[in-house]
């Protein structure tokens, strides 16, 4: 049965807010890792990988936002401690020292792991009934399998 935010239970405003949290978390981790590629990147594809690693981290920093107020519609806590997030998330932060092919694998796999994190937060929503979350989760992890897609597609 679908079901609006209000009509959730506790419990299942719970789990979703849980799942919700873990994908923030690795977005803002991926914003930041983007970002800090986007700054070091160098050589021939210096500008195509500036100007896509620029598109990836300003989309992560407003699906971030998006994912957050969705916590928060759901009567959760957005958490929104760097640490926490660092602490929570499959994705690892990077000190930027890096060839260009090496920041493509690495943010690929991000961008492929914030897929299959939004995935399972769709699944979660679907399993209690929220499609509206079961929708956003959707729709960003496709955001993140066309980026891993775009990112690939440098390494031949």
């Amino acid at each position: 049965m679908t079901q609006t935010a209000a009509q959730l239970t506790t419990s299942a405003q719970e789990a979703i807010c849980d799942a919700l949290t873990q994908s923030v978390a690795e977005t803002a981790v991926t914003t930041m890792l983007a970002q800090n590629f986007h700054w070091n990147v160098k050589g021939m594809a210096f500008g195509p990988l500036h100007d896509l690693f620029q598109k990836i981290y300003e989309d992560h920093f407003e699906a971030q936002d998006d994912l957050a107020e969705r916590v928060k519609i759901l009567g959760g806590h957005a958490e929104g401690r760097l640490s926490e997030m660092l602490k929570r998330s499959k994705v690892a932060e990077h000190d930027g020292h890096a060839s260009a092919e090496d920041m493509i694998r690495i943010l690929a796999d991000a961008q492929e792991t914030l897929a299959s994190t939004l995935a399972g937060t769709a699944a979660v929503a679907e399993e209690n009934g929220d499609m509206l979350t079961q929708d956003l989760a959707i729709s960003r992890g496709q955001v993140h399998e066309k980026f891993a897609w775009l990112l690939r597609a440098h390494l031949g």
